[in-house]
């Protein structure tokens, strides 16, 4: 813990941000593959508690274990590390409605992500009339 707590004193201040919401980034990718830290950490080769402080930013994330997790998340190393993914790039001006909604639910405990996708669902298969 001490060497982790010394890496993270030298960063420099732009460094500890990039890592902070590369850790963001990480996590909100693994939550949205339902993933837990736990499998994360095993489908990377990592131990749990080291992706914890991957997430959190308080450890650097080495450059040849970017491949990998990004493959695990399901995006490839240039989404992993950009910090507004490649769709949304082309857009100009404040994020829709839609997508505010998505990001807000994403945040939510997972009983309640799971309950408004069920809604979703619903109202979805009642358009299509499947």
């Amino acid at each position: 813990m001490a060497s982790i707590h010394h890496w993270t004193h030298k960063m420099a201040p732009q460094d500890k941000v990039f890592y902070q919401q590369l850790g963001q980034r990480i996590a909100r990718l693994r939550k949205a593959q339902n993933l837990t830290q736990q499998q994360l950490a095993e489908l990377i080769g990592v131990a749990q508690q080291t992706l914890a402080h991957y997430e959190t930013g308080r450890l650097r994330i080495a450059v040849a274990a970017l491949p990998p997790l990004a493959e695990a998340l399901g995006v490839n190393v240039e989404e992993l590390l950009d910090d507004q993914p490649t769709n949304d790039k082309r857009k100009r001006g404040p994020a829709s409605k839609l997508q505010r909604q998505i990001e807000q639910v994403s945040q939510l405990p997972r009983a309640k992500q799971k309950f408004v996708m069920e809604m979703l669902d619903t109202v979805i298969q009642q358009q299509t009339g499947s």
